[in-house]
């Protein structure tokens, strides 16, 4: 494998949401993203920088736990679609007071209070 190479994390999340599965147990969040590619699945390892990369019956499984999940979700929040109210369930968990993931949510009482139609009070 070719350490300089980094795959996108919009490609990563567009893996995430055809191939892999998010799940809950005990209040433990797991992610996981199975493929037969192996060079695929070494660079999505690499690029993320976290979980666990092994073959299974000639697959390969990458998987994350409790807070690298949070780390995970954090990265493909901007980019995944399918899996976005899960991967927002795993942000919340974590860290429910987070308000910096540049999001384009609007605390509507300070927006009617300040801007009326594109124009200030």
């Amino acid at each position: 494998m070719n350490d300089n190479f980094k795959l996108d994390t919009s490609y990563i999340a567009g893996l995430f949401d055809a191939k892999g599965t998010i799940s809950q147990r005990s209040k433990v969040w797991k992610m996981e993203l199975i493929m037969a590619d192996r060079n695929v699945m070494e660079l999505v390892h690499e690029t993320l920088e976290c979980g666990e990369l092994r073959e299974i019956k000639k697959q390969w499984r990458w998987q994350c736990v409790d807070k690298d999940c949070f780390f995970i979700a954090k990265a493909l929040w901007p980019h995944v679609t399918v899996k976005l109210h899960k991967i927002e369930q795993i942000i919340d968990h974590y860290d429910p007071h987070l308000q910096d993931l540049k999001d384009n949510v609007v605390e509507l009482d300070k927006f009617r209070n300040n801007i009326w139609f594109g124009k200030e009070k």
